[in-house]
């Protein structure tokens, strides 16, 4: 999903937003949340399911024959539906969000954000599969910094997605983080930052 280039321009974005604060920034990007597999297997199973009625009230066909029907729909269908485009395109859509988002909080802990020393983890978050976006902060951060501070950034990381560009909307979203944690949470004169957790994007 992303080159070594930009994977290199996204690592260097974190440090230089690091610089100023005592925040912490990692980004994880999903090339999806879920592979949905049962969604297919639904619609193809409902279709199915309706195959029969009509063909008995409007033919005279064997019962074998309507069976049989019924059978190579299902396959057909579990199979057409099944390429990743339709797949995807057949999940609702706040099924989509509610899988990333809990991908998101998965990460959030995966990753150890909750264990800095004053509780001001960032995490970047996107799936592209379900063009989804979320930053989560830890509990530090929220003292000071409420939800809607990170909208600018989440536009931008999810307007990157949909361009195809998701380590342009890292690198900015990155960096309108890292001013708000300067904000908020500036490193004291004269100290040198010092990572708690690395600086990295990781893709799952």
């Amino acid at each position: 999903m992303i080159s070594a280039s930009d994977r290199d321009r996204i690592v260097s974005a974190i440090h230089a937003a690091e610089a100023a604060t005592s925040g912490e920034i990692i980004c994880v990007i999903a090339q999806a949340s879920s592979d949905y597999r049962l969604v297919p297997v639904a619609w193809a199973a409902a279709i199915a399911l309706a195959i029969p009625l009509p063909l008995i009230v409007l033919t005279s066909w064997p019962a074998m024959v309507i069976y049989l029907l019924q059978l190579v729909t299902f396959v057909v269908l579990a199979v057409v539906l099944s390429w990743p485009a339709i797949r995807i395109a057949l999940v609702p859509r706040q099924a989509k969000r509610d899988r990333a988002h809990l991908t998101a909080m998965r990460q959030f802990w995966a990753q150890g954000l909750h264990l800095t020393e004053q509780r001001t983890g960032v995490l970047i978050f996107a799936s592209a599969a379900e063009r989804y976006a979320e930053i989560i902060a830890d509990a530090g951060i929220y003292q000071k910094v409420s939800p809607g501070t990170w909208d600018g950034a989440l536009g931008a990381l999810t307007s990157a997605l949909r361009r195809g560009q998701p380590a342009d909307g890292f690198v900015a979203a990155i960096e309108q983080c890292g001013a708000v944690l300067a904000a908020h949470f500036p490193l004291p004169a004269g100290t040198v930052k010092k990572d708690q957790l690395p600086d990295q994007v990781i893709e799952i």
